[in-house]
């Protein structure tokens, strides 16, 4: 019973859920502080937002975590010169906050760092303010990203992955 329950809970959901979540205006603004971060540092930040999980990652009773994992794969965040893309990732069927982040950067960056980064986004979104907790979030990787491989002026310093928000 809970396993159908949950199926409903997600398939009720589509994109759309997802745009009103934030808005196109918030979805612009996600956008340009993402591209404004990265010319800042030499990693990618994507921003992905699911309204509900897929039907085959329901009926193997995958996680929000696995989810992000396999997204982190397909929308390529994993694939950048120097392993230092960061997704961060939003379920709203089950208000989950999953944030992958590549190997180069997860060794310089100790895990409580990331938990508090997606508490802070917790806190935001459970006032209802998801374009304010991205924002935020998107600040504080990017900060991140800039301490740990800041862009070098005598470099290239190409986008390597779409600024803009997906939306699933």
């Amino acid at each position: 019973m809970r396993t159908l329950i949950r199926i409903l809970k997600h398939r009720w959901r589509d994109e759309t859920d997802a745009q009103r979540a934030l808005g196109t205006d918030a979805l612009r603004r996600i956008e340009e502080r993402v591209a404004a971060s990265e010319r800042t540092h030499t990693g990618e930040l994507r921003v992905c937002v699911e309204a509900g999980l897929p039907l085959s990652y329901l009926w193997r009773n995958a996680t929000a975590r696995e989810r992000a994992i396999g997204m982190f794969g397909k929308l390529r965040v994993w694939d950048t010169e120097h392993n230092n893309g960061v997704l961060l990732y939003l379920l709203l069927a089950e208000r989950r906050i999953e944030i992958v982040a590549d190997r180069g950067i997860t060794q310089r960056v100790p895990d409580r760092t990331w938990q508090d980064i997606s508490d802070a986004m917790g806190a935001a979104f459970k006032r209802g303010d998801y374009a304010g907790g991205l924002l935020d979030a998107v600040d504080r990787v990017g900060a991140l990203l800039a301490q740990h491989f800041p862009a070098d002026a005598s470099r290239s310093n190409p986008n390597e992955l779409p600024d803009r928000p997906d939306l699933r």
